[in-house]
């Protein structure tokens, strides 16, 4: 289960003695995603787990120390699972960081609400990068493989990696994807992550970067709402501006909340529909890359 948001994703990132990483993979996928609901909604609540009522009102479930309520766990029980998948995940993000060590690859792990326009973000982005230098990417979505056939037709090579009940990417997914896309020495890896601005935020993937795009369509508030998924950024890319004049959104305003939350976020602002300021994202990307390099030297 994925205690990160309670949302019955069976995420184990693999049993041991499953995966043999360095890139040439040994897989097995046994997993038993069987749900099994039954309630009766008579509740005597003893309130074992742990929540608070603000003055407000407002019932807090992650007034414990796990930071998260699932049903029928106790706080230190969810602590011990969370800390068994994240140690797992781990481990399995730093044998992908060391490959993409090896290739002198820069990985930027891109995440979002859905419909921020991710996707069209990125097909813009390779348009403009793919004839400089060599481009791949992951794709993370629940089902379908939309996403990755568009990227396809921008003559990028992209893998689909449909999650089914899962809210988010793990770095053992990311291991998988890669057995089937060798990277080209000195290139740029995009995750585009599953449509989420929670789990996400709790998962390395063996990524440089982890971008955030924040569409004006969604409210300025978000960084302040979902403070995880910013806290971890480095980049926050403001999207859709070309609809800033028909919508209520204040980008100083939501800039500001960002910076609250992580004070070292860069910002930039891009159309994704009529490319305006997309030459700033993509100095971002190579600047980074530039970085990668220096670093393999």
């Amino acid at each position: 289960m994925c205690t990160v948001c309670g949302c019955g994703n069976p995420d184990k990132p693999g049993k041991e003695g499953e995966h043999s990483h360095d890139h040439a993979h040994d897989h097995q996928h046994d997993h038993d995603h069987g749900h099994h609901h039954h309630h009766d909604h008579e509740h005597g609540h003893d309130h074992s787990h742990a929540h608070s009522h603000g003055a407000d009102g407002t019932i807090d479930f992650g007034a414990g120390p796990a930071g998260v309520h699932v049903a029928g766990l106790s706080q230190e029980r969810i602590v011990r699972i969370e800390q068994d998948i994240f140690a797992k995940n781990d481990a399995y993000a730093a044998d992908n960081r060391r490959y993409f060590a090896r290739t002198r690859t820069l990985v930027l792990n891109l995440v979002s609400s859905p419909g921020a326009g991710k996707t069209t973000l990125l097909v813009r982005a390779i348009e403009d990068l793919k004839e400089k230098l060599p481009i791949a990417v992951i794709e993370g979505d629940q089902q379908t493989s939309n996403d990755a056939d568009r990227i396809r037709e921008t003559g990028v090579a992209a893998v689909q990696v449909n999650t089914g009940k899962g809210c988010h990417l793990d770095a053992h997914m990311v291991g998988h994807a890669l057995d089937d896309m060798p990277l080209t020495p000195g290139g740029v890896l995009f995750i585009e992550n599953v449509g989420n601005l929670v789990c996400p935020a709790g998962f390395d993937l063996g990524e440089a970067h982890k971008v955030v795009i924040l569409s004006v369509t969604e409210g300025e508030d978000k960084p302040i709402k979902y403070p995880d998924m910013f806290a971890v950024s480095d980049l926050m890319v403001i999207n859709k501006t070309d609809l800033l004049p028909h919508v209520d959104f204040d980008v100083a305003r939501a800039v500001d909340y960002a910076r609250k939350v992580n004070p070292r976020i860069e910002v930039v602002e891009v159309s994704a529909r009529t490319g305006e300021g997309l030459r700033a994202l993509t100095d971002w990307i190579t600047a980074r890359l530039v970085g990668v390099a220096k670093a393999a030297e």
